[in-house]
């Protein structure tokens, strides 16, 4: 098992699935880190059946192409059109799956029907974001994105409406890469201010950092609610851990290895 992505030396994945691994006592499987640029992607995914791989996760920039090259698809990962889970049979077959999608409703304090939410970013996470809180029966699922056609690609395949600015809203999802690189970013990146954050019900971050990411310090200190990076990491990757093994994910361990 590993973890596909460009970069990925960042990722989390490695030392939560391997505590996971030890916790059910797999003592002869591994994950790993799969650091794979773009034009060498389908190659690597081609040659990791017979390389013993029983699936991998895939993170950015590869959660469409992963979908495309899968020779079969889960109907949620299908109609979002992104995979972040591929898994390989006996014979070498590979299906795609999306666990982002489940692990955002799970994680969410509240239930998400009726409610209205603004989706940062446009890529892979984005659209499992926007197809999830669809399909739980939100009200109204905005979009924004910094190329705001791709925003209107989005919502035009999925659903939602692309928006140019922060309208109001129950929730505040992140799935841009903002706040990944570095802590000592500004406000002028996102299209609301640090003050704005007061308005939602919860603030979501699919960034995640050892010291949090500035969008959650300044989420908590308005006395919002929080779902970070490092939870969603540890809910979609217990669904994941679940597909490669047909084992329960022990997820008291995962959460341990990932969090400070």
């Amino acid at each position: 098992m590993g973890v596909l992505g460009w970069p990925v030396a960042h990722s989390r994945s490695p030392a939560m699935h391997n505590a996971a691994l030890r916790a059910v006592g797999l003592s002869d499987w591994r994950y790993q880190l799969l650091p794979v640029p773009p034009e060498a992607f389908e190659q690597t995914v081609r040659a990791l059946p017979t390389a013993g791989f029983r699936g991998a996760n895939v993170t950015i920039p590869h959660k469409r192409a992963a979908l495309a090259l899968a020779d079969g698809a889960s109907g949620p990962a299908a109609a979002i059109g992104a995979a972040n889970t591929l898994l390989f049979d006996d014979a070498g077959q590979s299906r795609a799956e999306n666990t982002d999608a489940p692990a955002l409703i799970e994680a969410l304090p509240f239930e998400p029907r009726g409610a209205s939410a603004l989706v940062l970013g446009a890529g892979g996470s984005a659209r499992a974001a926007v197809w999830a809180l669809l399909d739980a029966g939100a009200a109204e699922v905005f979009v924004w994105n910094r190329t705001p056609a791709r925003a209107r690609q989005l919502t035009a395949e999925i659903g939602g409406i692309a928006v140019d600015c922060a309208p109001p809203a129950d929730l505040l999802v992140n799935c841009t890469s903002i706040g990944l690189d570095a802590f000592d970013w500004t406000f002028k990146q996102f299209p609301l201010t640090a003050d704005e954050l007061s308005g939602y019900r919860c603030v979501t971050d699919l960034v995640y950092r050892d010291d949090g990411t500035a969008l959650v310090h300044a989420a908590r200190q308005r006395g919002v609610a929080v779902v970070d990076g490092l939870e969603l990491l540890v809910a979609q990757g217990a669904l994941s851990f679940e597909m490669f093994t047909g084992i329960a994910a022990p997820i008291s361990a995962m959460r341990t290895a990932v969090r400070p």
